[in-house]
């Protein structure tokens, strides 16, 4: 699962690196007391007042078409596998991705910068002296589709309802929010506790969706309904078949279109998902041109199944996009709730038993990397010692810091590529053995007499093929290891439960992650709230200490010292068991798109961006 277009990997430059630690203007320096058109976390705004559209949009786009496409990023409670709901924002369900295409925000993310948003619903925004107060002004044409207005009302129902009953990694974000108010119909007023990030209005202006306060009046908010919730965005939904496909219809007057930071979007007429509970037929769909665009998560069918006749006849193009500046992580989670797996002894054993190599070599076909970080392709990624700067933050925690923290930082340990590296077997067995665990026959057992089980959860075919050889390691040294594969539903309703040993994941992270947006995943808090990212329920004080250093950071030369701090101590702790990751996006599409390159940096909605180029598509038979 991961964060997709609203805060939708190249690697970094040292071009790129100098200009990122180089003294910049934080948000907590910006001007009061006067109207803003914008906000950004570090530097200063890219567009000015009167810019008329983002560079890498395309106002003279032809709009029409269809976009059938197989999404592979979502948020909130949503799947690619199924829906049952149209409440994206509940925790209840399982929904469809790209509800938020339906909804407007306050401020629209620029994707061509790491930490900048614009006016969108809010026309400007004005910050008090203390900067916990931020001070709206709505425009007056801001209207859902049935022609309501939309006013600072709405937004405050909107809020105070996420805050009370949304989706974990929406109210997390809210933690902090003191009131929210109504001034009157076109000014809203929202202030924070102090204890709040300074950056935090970043997240909840461009990504907490504003919701009809009269259409819900008559509705429960977090109720799981196949009824289109009234919504004011570029689009609508469409025709529904529950769990198999869903459309969204572009909206034609819709209010938003010629602003700045809608001009040249949303060109096609309609986008269309549909579900597949499994890869394979999805990939059979795309093949006979039922889905025209797909990015391929499986280097095995990347590297032998794309063959088939439509790319010979190059009606199909198959490339490497470039990935976002963005920290990400791929990983493993060990649930922490169970008892087993508290022991980082424990959790470091089970890491041992997975070999990249062998995998890499075997079944990757060379296409990814081996993940050390849980920020990775970031300036946040911990490397070699700690700078004077890192040692500056860690010396308060001393007696509460692994002594291996002031050392290198931890890379995981390679293999000999054999598929069961006698020497990291050895050792797992060995770590076994001082976290109590004895063998008794094929399996070890703890001192009860209790085996050591590990579950690992899936939720597809695919995954059997590459975690197999992790399992039979596993096995090998006594663990009682095995796959379930279940459903998309009871996947989604166990990790909301944290039901589990042992899951994946994968995730990006914002260009400036915020305290709120690490808290989802790393603070202690969220490890007791069902739905929460904090899937290994980490739960330790001087993680939250560190997040909190987040909303002090003053440039981002301390942010990225803070972050490889936290980066260090997670790599130590072993929550969560980085796996591999792919610097680029392998894509393939039928040639019957138009759009401009070279993409954004810092997001890739492919589904707002491209349009459709009827001379493409006549030439290859799809018109």
């Amino acid at each position: 699962m991961t964060r997709p277009t609203r805060r939708d990997v190249l690697k970094i430059s040292s071009a790129t690196i100098l200009t990122a630690l180089a003294p910049r203007l934080a948000l907590s320096e910006v001007a009061t007391g006067v109207p803003l058109h914008g906000l950004s976390a570090f530097g200063e705004l890219k567009y000015p007042k009167d810019f008329t559209h983002f560079d890498y949009a395309s106002p003279d786009a032809p709009k029409g078409g269809t976009f059938a496409f197989s999404p592979w990023s979502w948020f909130f409670n949503q799947s690619t596998q199924t829906f049952n709901t149209l409440n994206s924002f509940s925790p209840k369900g399982d929904a469809p991705p790209r509800m938020e295409l339906c909804f407007d925000t306050l401020m629209e993310t620029a994707l061509d910068e790491p930490d900048s948003i614009y006016g969108l619903v809010a026309e400007t925004v004005t910050v008090s002296g203390d900067r916990n107060t931020f001070t709206f002004k709505l425009r007056h044409e801001a209207r859902f589709h049935d022609g309501s207005p939309l006013t600072a009302h709405d937004v405050v129902f909107s809020y105070q309802t996420i805050q009370k009953k949304g989706h974990p990694s929406l109210l997390l974000l809210l933690t902090e929010m003191k009131e929210i108010v109504a001034v009157d119909d076109h000014t809203l007023r929202i202030s924070f506790s102090g204890k709040h990030s300074d950056r935090a209005i970043l997240d909840i202006a461009s990504i907490m969706p504003i919701l009809s306060k009269t259409w819900y009046d008559t509705r429960d908010f977090d109720a799981s309904t196949l009824e289109s919730p009234l919504a004011s965005g570029p689009y609508r939904v469409g025709s529904v078949s529950v769990g198999q496909r869903i459309e969204y219809e572009r909206v034609e007057d819709y209010w938003g279109r010629d602003l700045p930071v809608m001009r040249g979007f949303n060109h096609f007429s309609r986008i269309r998902i549909d579900f597949y509970r499994d890869r394979q037929p999805e990939f059979e769909a795309f093949k006979k041109g039922d889905i025209f665009f797909r990015l391929e998560s499986t280097a095995k069918t990347w590297a032998t199944e794309y063959d088939f006749p439509a790319i010979q006849q190059k009606r199909v193009i198959k490339r490497d996009f470039s990935g976002e500046k963005r920290p990400q992580m791929q990983a493993w989670a060990l649930n922490q709730r169970r008892e087993h797996f508290r022991d980082p002894r424990v959790r470091e054993a089970i890491a041992l038993c997975f070999d990249f190599e062998w995998t890499q070599k075997n079944l990757f076909y060379g296409r990814y990397d081996r993940s050390q970080s849980l920020f990775e392709q970031s300036d946040f990624r911990a490397t070699g010692k700690p700078s004077p700067e890192e040692l500056a933050l860690m010396e308060p925690f001393r007696d509460k810091l692994p002594e291996a923290i002031f050392n290198e930082a931890l890379l995981q340990a390679p293999s000999d590529g054999s598929g069961r590296d006698r020497k990291n077997l050895r050792r797992a067995s060995e770590l076994l053995g001082q976290a109590g665990f004895k063998r008794e026959g094929n399996q070890l057992v703890d001192a009860g007499g209790k085996p050591l089980n590990v579950e690992m959860l899936i939720q597809a075919e695919v995954f059997t093929r590459v975690y197999s050889p992790f399992i039979n390691n596993l096995k090998a040294i006594g663990i009682n290891a095995f796959l379930r594969l279940v459903d998309p539903s009871q996947y989604q309703l166990r990790l909301q439960d944290f039901d589990f040993d042992m899951m994946g994941i994968a995730y990006m992270l914002d260009a400036t992650p915020t305290r709120e947006s690490l808290e989802i995943m790393f603070g202690s808090k969220a490890a007791s709230i069902p739905g929460s990212w904090n899937f290994p329920g980490t739960a330790d004080p001087v993680i939250d200490a560190l997040i909190a250093k987040v909303s002090e950071a003053h440039s981002r030369t301390e942010l990225i010292s803070i972050l490889r701090v936290l980066d260090r101590l997670l790599r130590i702790r072993r929550d969560w068991i980085p796996n591999w990751y792919a610097a680029n996006h392998p894509i393939a599409y039928w040639d019957m798109f138009g759009f401009k390159e070279p993409k954004p940096d810092y997001g890739f909605p492919v589904e707002t961006l491209w349009w459709l180029d009827e001379a493409k598509a006549k030439a290859i038979g799809k018109i």
